[in-house]
């Protein structure tokens, strides 16, 4: 019986090892691997980059949006919102399957693209993108459903907010966006630009007076 349990206790304790030393699974797939689609986005100042040996290329944002959206355009995440005109509806309100194209900012240089995968509320928005937070260790990952909040004064979602993982929450940036880019073909969306009513939007009051107490 002794013998037994000691052959048990052997065996369980190589499983155990076993188990400790596989490598975690990349969750980042290289889906286009062209050099001109460059763009990404994060909270830069408290997340260094990281990569291990053997893993997988990382994901730019440019190829996965392009991929989850429909929307064929290609290049760096900054010129998608000039590339856009004329071939596609654009505007400031987000639709579910529509690309929101971030301005580049501080050390987000070449911009970034994510699609809007659900809408909350007047105010947030579920996203899927790539190379945003950094994820185990490793940038160029893909996140389904995260949520982004306009925190815009006058809800006309030129500043958002992203979760960010490494917090578990939201960022503390506000991202200055150009607009959406809608799947649809130009002209098709014509007046998708107008403002949501001041009384219809309590939080934009509520974000306009803050901004009102620091000038």
């Amino acid at each position: 019986m002794r013998t037994a349990q000691t052959l048990l206790s052997a065996l369980l304790a190589a499983l155990l090892a076993a188990g400790a030393t596989t490598p975690a699974r990349a969750e980042a797939i290289d889906l286009d691997r062209a050099r001109g689609d460059r763009g990404d986005a994060d909270e830069r100042d408290s997340v260094s980059g990281g990569g291990g040996s053997g893993l997988p290329p990382y994901l730019q944002c440019v190829p996965y949006a392009r991929q989850v959206s429909g929307i064929q355009i290609r290049g760096d995440a900054w010129t998608w919102w000039t590339q856009a005109e004329g071939r596609y509806a654009r505007g400031s309100r987000p639709q579910v399957g529509a690309v929101m194209a971030f301005e580049p900012y501080g050390r987000m240089e070449l911009g970034h693209v994510a699609a809007v995968s659900r809408i909350i509320d007047s105010r947030t928005v579920l996203l899927r993108h790539a190379n945003w937070s950094p994820i185990n260790g490793r940038r160029g990952q893909i996140e389904d459903d995260v949520r982004a909040i306009d925190v815009s004064p006058d809800n006309d979602w030129s500043q958002v907010r992203v979760w960010f993982a490494p917090i578990q929450g939201l960022g503390t940036t506000a991202w200055p966006v150009r607009g959406f880019i809608y799947p649809k073909k130009a002209a098709a969306l014509a007046g998708s630009r107008r403002p949501i009513d001041a009384a219809a939007d309590p939080i934009g009051a509520i974000i306009a007076a803050r901004l009102a107490r620091q000038r």
